[in-house]
């Protein structure tokens, strides 16, 4: 079985992945991917066999916990979530819980039953680091797939996974090797802002550094790939590279009509 993303993840690129990974080198030495999220570029290029070694990262600690947990002991994680019934009270009892008092196995049981039961399957938590997304009201979700998993835990078996500021995940990258940018995107509008999967969020700063870490990166001989929101300032800070537009459905806002496809670019270094 391909593997496939394990969790739901605001601006997953899914329905992207095939557009991507025709821009990507056709073989990849070293793929570096600092801000994974839900997986599903790692998934196809590891499906595909495109890279011999991958480095992986996201700044979101309980996120990096379950990739870690899926790939060293998905047998006693898929076990703990078994033992979980589907009911808005256990799902509050565990998003009242703090992450840190669970071993890593149970802590990533309770981030995967969280993000399949909570509200369109976002990760938000307030400016304490508390998660509050609210329950979901699905009709019988399943929390996981059980080939799945071990498909994921073998793609991910040689992969080191951190948990990182960007610039420190990529310093080793050179010739030969790719990174893929998938950071939070800038705001389309101040009320479009879905950052809050960390407390710190993803500033615009944030923004200019990494536009600058995608020259120095070409300027070593990497292969580098960006995806951001269509916006007057993303097309600034890559305006001498090569710009693809593509469109994207996105289905995280709280009120239906709001949702639909939404102008992205994808960023090519080359």
């Amino acid at each position: 079985m391909e593997a496939k993303p394990f969790v739901k993840w605001a601006g997953g690129k899914k329905q992207l992945a095939a557009r991507l990974l025709e821009l990507f080198p056709k073989t990849i030495k070293t793929y570096y991917e600092p801000f994974l999220g839900g997986g599903a570029i790692f998934f196809a290029l590891a499906s595909s066999g495109r890279f011999k070694m991958a480095a992986v990262n996201d700044f979101n600690s309980e996120l990096v916990n379950v990739y870690r947990v899926v790939r060293d002991f998905p047998g006693e994680l898929m076990e703990q979530l078994q033992k979980l019934p589907i009911t808005k009270d256990i799902f509050l009892e565990l998003r009242a819980k703090r992450p840190e008092d669970f071993n890593p196995v149970r802590r990533a049981a309770r981030t995967i039953y969280l993000n399949k039961t909570g509200f369109n399957g976002l990760y938000r938590v307030n400016k304490a680091g508390i998660f509050n997304v609210p329950w979901g009201k699905y009709n019988n979700p399943s929390l996981f797939n059980e080939e799945n998993i071990k498909a994921c835990s073998e793609a991910l078996s040689q992969v080191k996974i951190t948990e990182k500021d960007f610039a420190e995940v990529v310093q080793e990258a050179g010739s030969g090797d790719l990174v893929y940018f998938d950071p939070p995107y800038v705001e389309l509008s101040k009320t479009s802002n879905f950052k809050s999967y960390t407390s710190s969020g993803f500033t615009l700063d944030d923004q200019y550094r990494l536009a600058a870490c995608f020259r120095e990166l070409r300027d070593r001989g990497s292969a580098v790939v960006a995806s951001n929101s269509d916006t007057e300032i993303v097309r600034e800070l890559y305006k001498d590279w090569e710009i693809h537009e593509v469109q994207a459905r996105r289905a995280i806002n709280s009120k239906a009509d709001r949702r639909g496809p939404v102008g992205e670019l994808i960023i090519v270094g080359r």
